[in-house]
């Protein structure tokens, strides 16, 4: 593999962000499977976007559903960074063209207060680590076009990263289950999707403990003031002009994600 591959895919997924013009899969580009050039190519493009000025706050897990890592052929979730430019308010109207063929998924945010630099991280030192946890939205997106996706392209496009919708209700990890937490997403009031923290890797806190111990590994550990969306609880639902998602998650209180109704708004 060579320097010059990596970036040929990294300037495929940047200018498809730019032009807002989904691209062919960067698959055929990378050695088939290999996660590690997927992971260089993402890197490629994070250290672009952070020498143009854009601010990392955390990570986002994903692939946390067995159903879609046996059906990208994986055994293992992924991980994509978050920049500040991709934080929502709640209820903030969101522009279609802020993300490439959008869907949206309700999922559990944690946010950390010290550092996880242990690359034998336990479940307690996670919990120790953590302030709070938020309910969230995710916006995910992709670059390829159609989501014509195996797991080296999502790898490399950012883990289909897109935007990120916080609630402002912080609540301490004592107070939750987030194993059993229920989980509603609701589009203008009717449930589109529904679950529960167990679908998320059989916790949420499964997939933030995968997610410490490999980024120690990475040399890249988490560290406070860090948000990181632990994946989604339930099936992930297409997104329209005009939409108005609202998420409740049981103990977390809820978040709305709202899309302006023109599409290129």
């Amino acid at each position: 593999m060579t320097d010059p591959m990596l970036e040929t895919a990294a300037e495929r997924l940047r200018r498809a962000e730019s032009e807002h013009a989904p691209c062919d899969p960067v698959r055929s580009l990378l050695p088939d499977g290999d996660v590690a050039s997927a992971y260089a190519v993402q890197q490629i493009n994070v250290n672009r976007a952070v020498e143009s000025g854009r601010r990392i706050v955390g990570l986002k897990i994903g692939l946390t559903a067995k159903s879609v890592q046996r059906q990208l052929g994986v055994n293992q979730p992924d991980y994509g960074v978050l920049f500040s430019d991709m934080a929502v308010a709640t209820g903030e109207r969101i522009s279609l063209r802020r993300v490439l063929q959008p869907k949206a998924e309700a999922e559990v945010a944690l946010v950390f207060d010290r550092d996880l630099k242990q690359e034998d991280a336990t479940i307690t030192d996670l919990i120790g680590a953590t302030a709070y946890a938020l309910p969230a939205i995710e916006i995910v997106g992709s670059r390829i076009a159609r989501w014509d996706i195996r797991i080296v392209d999502t790898i490399a496009d950012n883990a289909s990263s897109g935007a990120f919708v916080l609630g402002t209700t912080p609540r301490r990890l004592e107070q939750l289950d987030l194993r059993l937490c229920g989980m509603a997403l609701f589009r203008r009031g009717a449930p589109v999707s529904v679950g529960a923290g167990a679908a998320c890797l059989g916790h949420p806190l499964n997939s933030a403990l995968w997610l410490a111990r490999t980024m120690a590994k990475a040399g890249r550990p988490i560290a406070a003031g860090d948000v990181v969306l632990t994946g989604a609880l339930g099936p992930m639902v297409p997104v329209a002009a005009g939409d108005v998602l609202e998420a409740r998650i049981e103990g977390l209180g809820s978040v709305t994600a709202a899309f302006a109704t023109e599409a290129n708004a």
